[in-house]
């Protein structure tokens, strides 16, 4: 008797395939025969013979489905067989049956979009019943979407390989396309024989290029080394890199990027002075992206284009000095900090809004950080530090300014930022999001027990951050404990304390050095409050946590946490040290570089706490926010202070402070030849220092 309400799966279910396909929808079939492995104890029975008896059938969409018709739409049907229900996952095209198929895991198998990447464990059952029930997929807000998987040093260092290999880049794909994403840039400046692209390819993803590799071509120091990257006197060979890069992508799907931007992601002018005013300027690269775009529909019929309106760019499209080809689609940036403006660059902020005139009809797109890096106080290695609200309120803006044909995340190294980034998918699809309802929903999906706790945890994160300016956007991540403080290490032993450190005006204004070393401090002491009751919090929630979800919070999140409080600690010793220096309190200086060290020690070893199992060695590659630089930094300002009072012989504080009075006039030299370490010196100095406050 047929079963009327239900396609029953079970270990013994078959998937019947078309008999050609392409390998991006073999990849997500793949995908599919692994979850059902996890979920029923065995992998599904993968056929191409409508006799095998199917469960799922998987197929291109015809009229009479009567399902979406745009690109990528995708439906579940359902039809009677053998006296049963079988199921259909329909779509329109390879990227409609890849969606269907992911919809079809996430909504029945209960996997996960960052099933891996927050190590989401798969809940094992003997039965699944579906309801014959159509359904069709809704279209997602945005056209391109998808992630730049940019400064993605950990990645990069996880794994002994170098490019990354399949291992590393295919979890990655894997999740952007889970996420509904059809887009990437895979990594940042890769070599040229990595997997990354092609893989990228593969799996059915559109692949773009970085704004400073105009058309994916080789960046021309690279490619002719030793001559002058000026377009007006190499025209040819820039051109041929061009060409070059247009006839090997030709046949993929690219969306490509005009652009013209110097050697190193820097304005062209830099190699040309000549081009000393903003008509100059905007009008070379007005003809050179005319130029790029010739090229490209010489070669490729109906191209997919765009012009990423980013840094000066953006400030010459604005003043009118650029001209974009019609049809090419104009990206707008935001500021690396989550606000539609220009960006900072060094100690120039003029926040220039970065979103499309109203009176602009071209196509429009953004592109969005939900991490950065740029030598100043962005988040790295941490969560997005800025309110979750303003993300959503800068993203919606933007699409209501006509800018969501294109939306292009970076989103570093995935596994620190899973929240900013189910955010953004949820945008990028529906066009809104309602954050209470996403975060509660987030919550439940990667821990089983104490949501509600966990849930203000995450509400309180942004709370915390270190404001350090007057606009909401200015909320400091990560590398604001680093970047700034060796600087400060690097303008002391430099000997140059008596001018101020302009690489930091950015931040304090133009103050005198020892003032800007105070601002430090002072905004340090007032976010280290915040942040340490935050951490109490998590440590006092973690104890009530099943072993699973309490590894996973802390990866997730107290580690986040943990890496503000020690930076603050780190920072603020390192600032209190400075003022006993100039005081001459040298013993004590030394005290307080030691403790910095120990403090920044600890956010080495919370990022080891989180390389357990497949994540060894994770974060081994933290080059960029790169805390073993600054401890390193720290180690030699505690060697060059010790260097101002204890040497040559480095005695000399071990017998002002340490050695007993008894001793001091009587011990013999030729006895005492064996300095203490630092670490030794300034444990036993501190100890003393402590105990009797007078000295500290």
């Amino acid at each position: 008797m047929i079963n009327r309400s239900f396609v029953i799966l079970d270990e013994n279910t078959v998937i019947l395939s078309p008999e050609t396909i392409s390998t991006s929808v073999q990849y997500a079939l793949d995908m599919i025969v692994r979850d059902q492995k996890k979920v029923f104890g065995k992998p599904s029975i993968l056929t191409t013979s409508p006799e095998a008896g199917p469960n799922l059938i998987i197929r291109y969409a015809s009229k009479e489905d009567e399902g979406p018709d745009w690109p990528e739409g995708f439906a579940f049907r359902f039809s009677q067989q053998n006296e049963k229900w079988v199921m259909h996952i329909i779509g329109n095209d390879d990227l409609g049956i890849i969606y269907g198929l992911l919809h079809y895991s996430r909504h029945y198998l209960g996997v996960d979009p960052f099933w891996f990447w927050a190590d989401l464990s798969i809940e094992p059952r003997t039965q699944i019943k579906i309801p014959v029930t159509n359904y069709n997929s809704a279209r997602s807000k945005v056209r391109y979407r998808g992630w730049f998987v940019n400064d993605e040093v950990c990645l990069i260092g996880w794994k002994e390989e170098y490019p990354p290999t399949k291992e590393v880049w295919f979890p990655v794909f894997e999740a952007l396309l889970r996420c509904g994403g059809n887009m990437v840039i895979p990594g940042t400046d890769l070599p040229r024989h990595g997997i990354h692209t092609d893989l990228a390819a593969e799996m059915g993803l559109w692949v773009t290029h970085h704004h400073a590799e105009p058309l994916g071509a080789e960046m021309f120091l690279r490619a002719y080394p030793g001559k002058k990257p000026n377009y007006q006197e190499n025209q040819e060979l820039f051109e041929n890199l061009w060409k070059e890069a247009i006839e090997k992508q030709k046949h993929q799907k690219i969306i490509w990027v005009l652009s013209f931007r110097g050697q190193g992601d820097a304005p062209f002018w830099q190699n040309a002075p000549e081009f000393d005013t903003p008509e100059k300027r905007g009008d070379m690269i007005s003809k050179v992206v005319e130029r790029q775009y010739e090229l490209v529909r010489k070669s490729v019929e109906q191209p997919v284009c765009c012009m990423a309106l980013y840094g000066e760019i953006a400030e010459l499209y604005k003043e009118g000095y650029i001209r974009v080809p019609d049809g090419v689609i104009k990206i707008w940036a935001d500021n690396g900090y989550g606000k539609m403006v220009s960006r900072r660059q060094n100690n120039e902020n003029l926040r220039i809004p970065s979103l499309p005139d109203v009176n602009d009809p071209s196509e429009h797109g953004i592109y969005y950080h939900i991490t950065f890096h740029d030598l100043q106080a962005s988040n790295h290695l941490t969560m997005f530090p800025a309110p979750t609200e303003m993300i959503i309120k800068e993203v919606e803006k933007a699409f209501d300014a006509g800018a969501y044909s294109y939306l292009l995340l970076n989103s570093g190294n995935i596994r620190p930022h899973l929240y900013p980034l189910d955010i953004i998918s949820q945008l990028w699809s529906k066009g809104t999001v309602n954050q209470d309802k996403h975060l509660e929903e987030f919550i439940h999906r990667l821990y089983r027990t104490h949501n509600n706790q966990i849930q203000k945890l995450y509400q309180n994160f942004a709370n915390q951050s270190i404001g350090y300016g007057e606009h909401e956007d200015d909320k400091a991540g990560e590398e604001f404990y680093h970047h700034p403080a060796r600087k400060i290490i690097g303008h002391w032993l430099q000997g140059k304390t008596m001018i101020p450190l302009s690489s930091l005006y950015w931040a304090t204004g133009e103050i005198p050095f020892e003032e800007q070393v105070l601002w430090f401090e002072k905004k340090c002491e007032e976010g280290l409050k915040g942040w340490e009751e935050l951490l109490q919090k998590c440590r006092s929630l973690e104890l009530q946590l099943g072993e699973e979800d309490q590894q996973r919070f802390y990866d997730q999140f107290t580690l986040h946490v943990e890496l503000h409080v020690s930076g603050c600690k780190g920072f603020i010793t390192l600032c209190n040290a400075y003022s006993h220096f100039r005081k001459q309190e040298f013993p004590q200086a030394f005290v307080r570089v030691s403790q910095s060290i120990r403090y920044y020690n600890n956010s080495i070893l919370a990022l080891k706490r989180a390389e357990h199992g497949k994540w060894e060695y994770f974060y081994r590659a933290d080059w960029l926010t790169n805390i073993k630089s600054t401890l390193y930094s720290l180690d030699a300002l505690r060697k060059f202070i010790r260097m101002q009072g204890d040497s040559p012989d480095f005695f000399l504080w071990f017998k002002e402070y340490l050695m007993p009075e008894t001793e001091k006039y009587i011990y013999l030299e030729n006895t005492h030849r064996n300095p203490l370490s630092d670490d030794e010196l300034s444990s036993r100095l501190e100890k003393l220092f402590f105990q009797n406050q007078d000295l500290f």
